[in-house]
């Protein structure tokens, strides 16, 4: 069975895919800023730094995988998406690339299908140049979806342009790009008297007909991190019913 390390266990998409493994037979340690393993605060530099040292004192035998699953939805502060989503992602997997090499591990990347409506291309290529203080000062004057699809489109670019990084050391990396999920987290919106209507009008245009379970992520999840998948490798893989299809039918 497997080591795996993942953020942001405790609840939602995090939490079923941490009992998809463990159901498994697998060893997961959950990084989360509550009911985890190792608790931190990956919105903070130096809470990133704290998870990262924890990690590599706790996985001396390697990671067969990681799953970078902490975040916040586009109800959040902008600052909060930004230094959570984005730079919370990017720094831990950096942090324990060594630890994966050791056993050619697998990473998950936690993107979404909003990732290509992001717009502005000022704030997702100051991600991407890591210029935190940068992104910041632009997610002062831009509203909470900006922020949330910006970072979760800077993190499928990362991962694209980190490809032969990654492969040469043996690891390779996927991100799943959930649709409208229900968690916790979106439950509130959706009993929310002013957003529920346009949220449940939202959900009731998915082609499928539902929207998205945490369990339906961490099926995928599982495949990707599996010997099933062995020859995918910076792939963002679209968990949302058919929305993005429906939404960009001449883009791909």
């Amino acid at each position: 069975m497997g080591n795996y390390a993942m953020t942001g266990g405790a609840t939602g998409i995090g939490a079923a895919i941490k009992k998809s493994l463990i159901d498994d037979g697998h060893m997961v340690l959950v990084v989360d800023i509550k009911q985890a393993d190792i608790e931190a605060d990956l919105s903070s530099a130096q809470g990133r730094a704290g998870a990262i040292a924890a990690l590599q004192e706790q996985c001396t035998d390697g990671l067969d995988g990681f799953i970078a699953c902490a975040g916040v939805a586009s109800q959040a502060p902008p600052a909060l998406t930004t230094s959570l989503n984005y730079y919370g992602t990017v720094e831990l997997v950096d942090g324990v690339c060594d630890l994966l090499a050791k056993n050619n591990g697998n990473v998950i990347l936690v993107s979404s299908n909003s990732a290509p409506m992001s717009s502005d291309t000022d704030y997702v290529d100051s991600l991407l140049d890591k210029d935190e203080a940068a992104a910041l000062k632009i997610a002062e004057n831009i509203e909470g979806h900006q922020a949330y699809s910006g970072t979760k489109q800077a993190v499928a670019r990362w991962m694209r342009r980190n490809i032969n990084r990654f492969t040469a050391q043996g690891i390779r990396i996927n991100a799943i790009a959930p649709g409208y999920t229900q968690t916790p987290m979106t439950e509130a919106v959706e009993n929310d008297p002013v957003y529920g209507p346009k949220i449940k009008a939202f959900m009731d245009s998915i082609p499928m007909g539902r929207p998205g379970k945490p369990e339906d992520m961490a099926k995928a999840t599982k495949f990707l991190l599996s010997e099933d998948s062995s020859f995918i490798c910076g792939a963002v893989l679209f968990i949302d019913g058919g929305h993005d299809a429906m939404l960009r039918p001449d883009q791909f």
